[in-house]
């Protein structure tokens, strides 16, 4: 008995429909990320303004100037 190769899986039209569409998205990611994303924006006193965010401004009476008895 001659052995049959099994069908390639690239005779089923899903398959190559499914493989073209997710080529084309990859194309448009890749070109996506190549355009817009290329290099990381870094703004300018971002760090102070983190801070500031995050903690708040000090109030002049927050800040203690001298240390107070308990």
């Amino acid at each position: 008995m001659p052995e049959r190769n099994p069908p390639s899986p690239w005779r089923i039209p899903l398959v190559r429909e499914i493989t073209v569409i997710l080529l084309i998205k990859l194309t448009l990611l890749l070109g996506i990320k190549a355009i817009w994303f290329n290099e990381p924006t870094v703004p300018k006193d971002g760090q102070q303004r983190v801070e500031r965010h995050l903690f708040g401004q000090p109030t002049p009476s927050s800040i203690p100037t001298e240390e107070q008895p308990r």
